[in-house]
C-alpha cells in the first residue's frame, strides 16, 4: 500500500467494515426497511428477502472495507470496489423520492446523509486512477 494512499483507506476502509459489522443482525423491520430503500433505487433487489438482503450488504461492506485495510490489495482494485458501492449509494440518493430538492440533483435536508457519499466515488476513483497511472510510469 502506497503511504499516500493510507489514510484515505484507512479511514474510509474502518467506516465500511463498521457499517458492515452494525447490519450482521438486522432482521424484522430494520432489514425490511433498508431493502425497501435499497429497491425502490434499484427494483432487481426486490427478488431478495429483506433478511438476506441485510446480509448480503452486510457481508460486502465488511469485505470492500477489509479490502481497502488490507495493504496487500492493490489501489486500483479497492478503488473499483470503492467507486461500485460509492455509485450504489448515489443511486439510491438519485432514486429515492425526497432526497433531492425538486428537479435538481441539491440535496434536502433528508437528502444529505446519501448525497455526501459520492465522496465515496471521488475516493474510488483517485485510487483507480493513481493506481492506473502510477503503473504507466513504470514501464
Amino acid at each position: 500500500m502506497k503511504l499516500a494512499h493510507l489514510p484515505l483507506r484507512v479511514s474510509i476502509g474502518a467506516y465500511v467494515l463498521n457499517s458492515g459489522l452494525s447490519k450482521r443482525t438486522l432482521e424484522g423491520e430494520a432489514a425490511q426497511g433498508l431493502h425497501g430503500m435499497a429497491v425502490g433505487a434499484i427494483p432487481q433487489l426486490g427478488q431478495l428477502e429483506p433478511a438476506r438482503f441485510a446480509k448480503l450488504l452486510s457481508y460486502s461492506e465488511i469485505a470492500l472495507g477489509a479490502a481497502l485495510l488490507a495493504p496487500f490489495v492493490p489501489a486500483p482494485l479497492a478503488g473499483l470496489g470503492l467507486t461500485a458501492f460509492g455509485a450504489g449509494l448515489v443511486q439510491l440518493y438519485l432514486k429515492t423520492p425526497g432526497m433531492r430538492e425538486g428537479g435538481s440533483v441539491r440535496p434536502t435536508q433528508q437528502g444529505s446523509g446519501l448525497a455526501k457519499d459520492v465522496w465515496l466515488v471521488g475516493a474510488g476513483l483517485t485510487l483507480v486512477l493513481e493506481g492506473l497511472s502510477h503503473g504507466r510510469r513504470h514501464h
